[in-house]
């Protein structure tokens, strides 16, 4: 299976039957010769070889460097047949055309008027004259519509029950209808008995659509801004009634000097492509990094930047030399993979995914990040490792080899935290795990041997590599986190305990 699937996925999703890749040239998409918009940047010859894997045999390279066209047939599984043809270009260069179908149909063929060497031209796009710009849209058959957009209202009540909160540092606000609400702060739930019990007809207002989807088992999302304050709600169903739990969110996201996580990680928002992951269990502060990063990008570099977020949280602020477009999954687009696949035609420069939740979002956004953009995103997982290998796990066996590859290629950094409780109250400490995307790190993932990622992450401190275990340890040893706490947090206590004094 090669890796240029994941372009040909988007070929065959946009209704288009080819595409033109050129080293040093933006690739194009044609449906019957009228052009579709593909916004990804130009690559160069290497990308596009490691990209075609095992299409480019050692025979057909040998062909190719002895300045002879190559045809060949590509099976891309559910996508269908592919006819290629390789040309390499005179002074160096590789153009290569993919027609869906055993052979080329006449209008493709006819796409461009052939010169004197038709094969080495076949990427250059038909004149101006003779075509007309088409728009792209999502096929229905692929995602669903966007669900019918629905309004939620804050009473006064639950206005008041959030300035409670915000007053009290705490992080999130959990109500249950006819209970008295429960705040948590640093990580410790407190319930407020002075307070009445909630009633949801007095919290909230809900329009129709919100009401169809509530009383059918659904549970609503939603970012919200009361005076003084973001929250992030989510609104579901229990056996006990009516349920929420409000999430209470900065204004901005801190920078990432106020996130004191022990190694540097600023350098994250210059890299010019590839994947960032943050990590973690939800509310250990995944989102919070990822909009620090996001937002460092934004003040430092002339960026577009794309998210791709459930529900929308902080508010970035562009600069005057970038630019910030949002887009909320389940109303703006369907979900994750929709999203992203238009995203690539947007001209972004950095892309931040909420969640990458499914092996379509997974694989979209390693081909992002393989094709010149920077992509931020998160992952429910323990540690480095086990996010790689639940990526590789999300598809069959079958398709596991061509993802190592594409991580590997395209891995910058994991970043795995936690939010630890401090010794002497007062709040939360994050303690994290850092892997940067470093050649021994890329082969580990490439063969499958990530049993072996705590080890480099022991050794790897002059890369600023970082374990779990040892920013325990530091903690402890700087009496800002109790040593149970740290043993609770661990991935591994016995490592822990190494680092601990006896």
């Amino acid at each position: 299976m090669a890796r240029i699937d994941s372009l040909l996925a988007i070929v065959v999703d946009q209704g288009a039957n080819e595409l033109r890749i050129g080293s040093d040239r933006e690739p194009r998409m044609f449906a019957q010769g009228t052009p579709k918009k593909l916004n990804i940047p130009a690559m160069p010859e290497q990308t596009i070889r490691d990209l075609l894997g095992d299409i480019l045999s050692p025979e057909r390279a040998a062909a190719l460097q002895a300045r002879k066209p190559v045809d060949a047939t590509h099976e891309a599984g559910a996508l269908g047949t592919f006819h290629v043809t390789l040309t390499a270009r005179e002074g160096g260069g590789l153009d290569v055309l993919f027609v869906r179908g055993k052979r080329p149909p006449p209008a493709a063929a006819q796409a461009a008027p052939p010169p004197p060497a038709p094969a080495t031209t076949r990427n250059d796009a038909p004149p101006p004259s003779s075509i007309q710009a088409t728009e792209v849209t999502v096929a229905s058959a692929v995602a669903p519509p966007p669900k019918a957009p629905l309004t939620v209202l804050l009473g006064p009540q639950m206005v008041s029950l959030i300035a409670r909160a915000a007053s009290m540092n705490g992080s999130d606000l959990h109500l249950l209808e006819g209970e008295p609400p429960s705040v948590r702060v640093s990580g410790i739930l407190a319930r407020l008995d002075d307070e009445v019990a909630v009633s949801f007809t007095e919290l909230f207002s809900f329009d129709d659509e919100a009401r169809r989807r509530i009383s059918g088992g659904e549970s609503i999302d939603r970012g919200l801004e009361t005076e003084g304050a973001r929250i992030r709600l989510h609104l579901y169903a229990t056996s006990a009634g009516l349920a929420a739990a409000v999430r209470l969110l900065p204004q901005a996201p801190p920078n990432l000097a106020q996130l004191h996580i022990p190694v540097p990680i600023d350098d994250l928002a210059f890299a010019p492509h590839g994947l960032v992951l943050v990590c973690g269990a939800t509310g250990s502060g995944k989102s919070t990094t990822l909009a620090a990063l996001a937002q460092e990008a934004l003040r430092r570099r002339s960026i577009m930047l794309v998210t791709l977020e459930d529900p929308i949280e902080f508010a970035l602020a562009a600069s005057e030399q970038s630019l910030v477009r949002r887009r909320l999954v389940g109303r703006d687009t369907p979900d994750f993979a929709s999203g992203l696949r238009d995203a690539l035609r947007e001209d972004p420069d950095v892309l931040l995914v909420g969640e990458m939740r499914d092996p379509a979002t997974i694989s979209l956004a390693l081909t992002a990040a393989e094709t010149g953009h920077l992509v931020f995103a998160s992952i429910h997982s323990r540690s480095a490792a086990s996010a790689i290998e639940r990526i590789v796990d999300s598809y069959p066996p079958e398709g596991q080899q061509q993802i190592r590859g594409q991580l590997a290629d395209s891995l910058r950094a994991i970043i795995v935290q936690r939010l630890i409780p401090r010794a002497r109250g007062g709040g939360r400490v994050v303690a994290v795990e850092v892997l940067r995307g470093t050649h021994a790190v890329a082969a580990l993932v490439r063969e499958g041997k990530t049993s072996q990622i705590p080890t480099l992450l022991q050794s790897g401190k002059k890369e600023g590599m970082l374990s779990l275990e040892r920013s325990l340890a530091d903690r402890v040893q700087s009496g800002e986190i109790r040593a149970e706490d740290a043993k609770a947090a661990a991935n591994d206590p016995g490592s822990l305990a190494m680092y601990l004094p006896k």
